[in-house]
């Protein structure tokens, strides 16, 4: 069997024969790191997992049990492209604790709200087109509108989140340099990577510069209601329907292996997204989907909710206060809910450069760059506490600093400077604990 000789590669011989497109199609620096991560003798900071061990099985095995019992005939079959309508129905339930208020004919289920992200990128890119995301953002979205050939240009945030005037500047200039942007995708409510939280005043000012300017808000809102000290603000979609897509899911209040997510849209768009789910995958999938519902159904489901804010809770709680003691030098975000912080190093670090030596001292982190389209974030890094235990984080961030000193060594020896070290090392750092976790 033989490809496009004259167009393939040795390593991939019908190289020539992709389309265009798929030059977006990447593994990011987050996919790369799961191999490495996964050693047991890693602790890893840096893969966004829920901690699924905090679930109540036995209310799940029960909901299996009766999908397969009692709803075998539906949940074994193919269903609607919208999702099923009972799923749909306890979706505005859900969506209800964000002061979202939509018939159950506004909501499209996807698989996963990455899905949705996918559905929209092939709705709305053309090649070219712009989306206007926070810098950082996530990096699977990131990943999901290069592959449809549209381009990132990043709107900076600051400890409050999205700042509006340098939306409207990036709004500006975008449009000066004669290219069309489609929407804006933000992530207001305990922000992946940085943690932080949008205010109500931002919300409603980003909404007005969006409405002034024509420009559609994708607003993806994974980690809303896993707060620890106080909600966040309600969504945007409380308040603007027609100029919002709200984007929700499963993932991180249930399980995200189920793949359950959704989408509420404007009704026209929302009938595209209808399509375009059936296109893709004919209907999503019904046994998820049914298990949900049961679990939704017979669970207390918000008493869960409120069970994992306290496994998050202690574990940011070990973060922050590990780094308070091993790295006080250095600026870090304080997150009220979600998984993730964000960590700023001196100028002259760069995280991804850095992570061979992290991997070797068995430790793991996301660098920043892989939140960028553009290369940004060298001297920053993601750390998530959703998936380690407090002893496993607070080991972590010890053996972090290990790595953070010697590579300012290593630049102070370089520049002929005298050596600088955000704390001494000390001689406990070359024995590891005998059990963590």
């Amino acid at each position: 069997m033989t490809g496009n000789a004259n167009q393939g590669t040795n390593l991939d011989p019908w190289y020539g024969s992709y389309a265009a497109r798929t030059a977006g199609l990447a593994a990011s620096e987050v996919r790369a790191l799961f191999a490495v991560a996964s050693r047991p003798e890693v602790v890893s900071l840096a893969g966004g997992m829920p901690f699924v061990s905090a679930l109540p099985t036995e209310l799940l095995t029960e909901a299996v049990e009766r999908t397969v019992r009692e709803r075998a005939g539906v949940a074994l079959q193919y269903g609607s492209g919208q999702g099923m309508p009972q799923l749909r129905e306890q979706i505005l339930d859900v969506m209800a604790l964000e002061g979202i208020r939509a018939g159950v004919d506004d909501v499209v289920v996807t698989t996963g709200s990455q899905h949705a992200l996918e559905l929209l990128a092939k709705l709305f890119l053309d090649p070219g087109d712009v989306v206007i995301a926070e810098g950082p953002s996530y990096v699977t979205a990131i990943t999901v509108f290069k592959s449809f050939q549209g381009e990132v240009v990043h709107a900076p945030m600051d400890d409050g989140g999205l700042n509006p005037q340098a939306l409207r500047e990036t709004i500006a200039r975008v449009r000066a340099e004669g290219r069309t942007i489609k929407f804006l995708y933000t992530i207001p409510s305990f922000h992946n990577p940085m943690g932080v939280t949008l205010s109500w005043e931002r919300r409603m000012e980003v909404l007005e510069i969006c409405r002034t300017e024509g420009i559609l808000v994708v607003e993806d809102n994974p980690y809303g209601l896993l707060y620890f000290d106080q909600p966040a603000p309600h969504a945007m979609r409380s308040v603007e329907e027609d100029g919002v897509i709200y984007l929700g899911t499963f993932s991180k209040t249930l399980a995200p292996g189920m793949r359950v997510g959704w989408a509420v849209a404007p009704h026209a768009i929302r009938e595209k997204l209808v399509l375009a789910n059936e296109a893709a995958v004919l209907s999503p999938g019904t046994f998820g989907q049914t298990v949900v519902s049961e679990y939704l159904s017979t669970a207390d489901w918000k008493g869960q909710i409120d069970t994992f804010r306290g496994v998050y809770r202690e574990r940011r709680d070990a973060m922050l206060s590990a780094l308070q003691e091993q790295l006080p030098s250095l600026s870090w975000t304080t997150p009220n809910g979600g998984f993730y912080v964000w960590l700023t190093l001196p100028p002259e670090l760069d995280s991804k450069a850095m992570l061979p030596r992290a991997v070797k001292e068995l430790v793991a982190y996301t660098p920043g760059t892989a939140f960028y389209a553009d290369g940004g974030g060298r001297n920053a890094m993601r750390l998530s506490f959703c998936y380690p235990t407090p002893d496993f984080i607070r080991e972590g961030i010890r053996r972090l600093a290990n790595v953070i000193n010697g590579e300012l060594s290593l630049v102070s020896e370089f520049s002929k400077t005298a050596p600088l070290q955000l704390r001494p090392a000390l001689d406990s750092d070359r024995v590891l604990p005998p059990n963590i976790g």
